[in-house]
């Protein structure tokens, strides 16, 4: 996740319930415990990361309300405050099948700041995390987008419809209309996006009463509703596929303006099936949990007031403590207390998507408990440990290449068609598994071959002086299945075939296998990386288990490397079914 700066202004803020002041230092001491490690902190800035599993942090807004709930400072409410409103939205039923889920909120009356640079610091404040919002919880809009929008430019009630590609209106910041085929193919955020539209014919966009386009969801709003140093009334929509996300997406965005003095009001809804529904819910919700899980996972009888004080840190709130008498809520995947167990009706915020299993509470508790109070305790489970026969395999190859002066390296699994094939004249070892969209044209897809990456750091480390000697036990990919290799590099000079097929000898004979069955073939020119006649096939009982011999000048040049090198690679699994594990 990307680094927040928290600015002092925000800094003040969060203190802004209480006068007691804290230093510089103490933020260091008590935002890691809400899941926020400190990298520095100073008189000016706080630079915080915020693990994926809190996206209620990632504004300075939501962070300062979690704060204030874990130094006691807070108003201890769970839910959020929502006024009924009168706004409706009216939801198509062409949406079915375009962008099922549509919620909406109103937010008046919000504090933006006291002069202009206060202002533009929120605006962008709030463009980062609905920025952070799309790439965490909408997945990069795919599960669901956000758009903001400056409700005094907007005439109520509003509508989402579909339309066809040659549909133009003013995309945000721009000044001239363009058609929806335009911006999806010309403009930056519709390239961006344009893969989340690929399969429509038409698309969704949403309309107030006199037609004027608020938004093209998931691509860009439109220009007139941009949000500005005088905006102080906020309309928010969020569209997407998953339900869970779109809701915490507009609650998380409703937070943040509410703690700025904004008063909330829902929109009334009516779905793609017909259905009507007030957005957003600012209930809180409930949950089950034994008392015996968390027995169990903390190691610790707590007290209800315990319970109580941790929950309340965390922003939620203990209900009840109880006796069941029913046996387990079939209709609550939560309960599942058996009759007569003691079991804790607790209360988190809605916002709170993170939450998604009793375990979950368990955490919290733990966080507010405090980590450095859980007793300390050896595991009460024994349990002797048995290598793998795999491991032993591992393990003599390893010695043996190491008993030959080779250090052991480790290095990508992802690799690329140039390096595994082309360069190194080796065939396909089986169907390939390549990267749907892979970042940089030198991963593109999953190794069949461990040699090439060896060749390629040798390549990286081609500046330091020589011998280089390497080996590697890594993981290769054919067919769609992880098969285990191991290869080695020799870069130095005075040594060629002759010194490559002594390691294989020392190599097969320290594994255990009957030299008197293993077999050597020269490999045809130009089949690998080898030398003509320099290059071998090696087998055991007549099965192809590697290769080795020395690197052929035109295959060194491809990669950047002019020193002779021999190498060899071999098949673990061959290996392990051909010859008998000595320490079994």
């Amino acid at each position: 996740m990307p680094t927040l700066e928290l600015q002092h202004s925000i800094l003040r803020y969060i203190q802004n319930l209480n006068e007691t002041q804290h230093n510089p230092e103490d933020w260091s001491d008590w935002l890691p415990k809400i899941g926020c490690p400190v990298d520095s902190n100073d008189e000016a800035v706080v630079e915080l990361e915020v693990f994926p599993d809190r996206p209620d942090l990632l504004s300075h807004e939501t962070l300062a309300k979690a704060s204030r709930s874990f130094l006691a400072m807070g108003d201890g409410n769970v839910a959020m405050e929502v006024l009924e409103g009168n706004i409706k939205m009216d939801v198509d039923p062409s949406l079915r099948k375009v962008r099922p889920v549509i919620m909406a909120a109103v937010v008046r009356e919000v504090d933006t700041g006291s002069n202009v640079e206060e202002k533009n610091d929120f605006i962008q404040s709030l463009m980062d995390h609905q920025e952070k919002l799309h790439l965490t919880l909408g997945r990069k809009r795919k599960f669901s987008s956000i758009g903001v929008h400056d409700l005094s430019s907007l005439s109520p009630p509003f509508r989402v419809i579909t339309v066809s590609p040659s549909y133009s209106f003013v995309p945000l910041a721009e000044t001239e209309r363009m058609s929806i085929d335009q911006i999806l193919d010309s403009h930056p955020k519709g390239a961006e996006y344009a893969h989340l539209m690929s399969e429509l014919d038409r698309f969704p966009v949403i309309l107030d009463s006199n037609d004027d386009l608020l938004s093209f969801p998931p691509i860009i709003n439109g220009d007139h509703t941009t949000v500005n140093e005088k905006t102080t009334d906020f309309f928010i929509d969020v569209t997407g596929w998953d339900e869970r996300a779109c809701e915490a997406c507009l609650l998380l965005i409703c937070l943040s303006l509410a703690e700025r003095g904004g008063i909330v009001e829902s929109v009334r809804v009516t779905g793609c099936d017909g259905s009507s529904i007030n957005t957003p819910r600012g209930d809180e919700r409930q949950h089950r949990v034994p008392d015996r899980l968390i027995r169990r996972i903390l190691g610790l009888e707590m007290s209800t007031e315990d319970l109580s004080n941790a929950l309340v840190r965390m922003g939620g709130r203990l209900d009840e403590s109880r006796t069941v008498t029913d046996g387990p809520n079939k209709s609550e995947r939560w309960g599942d207390c058996a009759a007569g167990e003691q079991e804790h009706i607790i209360s988190m915020p809605r916002w709170r998507s993170d939450i998604m299993h009793p375990i979950d509470i368990v955490e919290d508790i733990a966080i507010g408990y405090g980590y450095e109070n859980l007793p300390k305790e050896m595991s009460s489970v024994h349990i002797d440990a048995v290598p793998l026969r795999s491991s032993n395999l591992k393990r003599r190859f390893g010695e043996s290449m190491r008993a030959c002066g080779l250090q052991e390296v480790q290095s990508l699994t992802l690799s690329n068609e140039a390096d595994q094939f082309e360069f190194t004249r080796w065939p396909s070892g089986g169907s390939r598994t390549t990267i749907a969209n892979p970042i940089t044209s030198e991963h593109t897809l999953l190794r069949q071959y461990i040699l090439p990456s060896l060749l390629r750091l040798l390549a990286a480390n081609r500046h330091h002086e020589l011998p280089q000697r390497v080996y590697e036990l890594g993981s290769v990919v054919r067919d769609t299945r992880n098969r285990e290799r191991g290869a080695w590099a020799c870069a130095e000079t005075g040594s060629g075939f002759s010194t490559a097929k002594g390691m294989v000898q020392g190599l097969l004979r320290d594994l255990g296998a009957p030299l008197d069955e293993v077999g050597f073939v020269a490999t045809a020119p130009n089949m690998g990386p080898w030398i003509a006649g320099r290059g071998a096939s090696v087998s055991v009982r007549g099965q192809a288990v590697g290769e080795f011999g020395e690197i052929d000048p035109l295959v060194s040049s491809a990669f950047g490397l002019k020193s002779p090198i021999h190498a060899g690679e071999f098949d673990l699994l061959a290996l392990a079914e051909l010859i008998p594990d000595p320490v079994i």
